[in-house]
């Protein structure tokens, strides 16, 4: 098959809208949003936590990805380490760091982001905004369960306006 130069806008639009079928999903249903208990991230990440989930990557095959946490904070800034494993890939480490800048607004950095991590909360939702390297706009959602000491994280990774990875993921205190 020869493509011709005019062929090519069709083309790529045929392109793009298969791999929108083929975007991945969080298939967890909705959680509803609730004005409490109030998601306060300097008291949920403080102290040790594991999150479990499962990872959809545009082309690739769903892996299960584990986070292990711990947090402190220290001068009102909120230091989070995390170790995570995903699927057959070694271990990778990275940290956050939050500050509150105003009621329920946040702003810190993440290492493997570039420029700055945005948070605001809402009741009982927790909506964080930063970009990953590669030029990856990333956008989660953590709703908090009724007893404070669970959170469903839904991660959505997206690359020229396509989602290309979707993270759902159960965020649990240890202690």
């Amino acid at each position: 098959m020869i493509v011709t130069p005019r062929a090519l806008p069709a083309l790529a639009m045929l392109l793009v809208l298969g791999a929108c079928g083929l975007a991945p999903r969080g298939d967890d249903p909705e959680i509803p949003a609730a004005a409490t208990p109030r998601f306060d991230p300097m008291v949920f990440f403080t102290g040790r936590l594991e999150g479990k989930g499962q990872l959809n990557k545009l082309f690739s095959p769903a892996t299960t990805v584990r986070v292990e946490s711990i947090g402190h904070v220290e001068d009102g800034v909120l230091h989070l380490a995390q170790v995570v494993h995903e699927g057959e890939k070694p271990e990778r480490r990275r940290a956050w760091t939050l500050r509150e800048v105003g009621l329920g607004r946040y702003r810190g950095a993440l290492d493997d982001a570039t420029g700055p991590v945005t948070v605001e909360t809402t009741g009982n939702r927790l909506h964080i905004v930063f970009t990953m390297k590669g030029g990856f706009p990333a956008e989660q959602w953590l709703t908090l369960s009724p007893d404070g000491r669970t959170a469903q994280n839904i991660l959505t990774v997206r690359k020229f306006g396509l989602t290309v990875a979707v993270l759902a993921e159960s965020i649990r205190k240890v202690e």
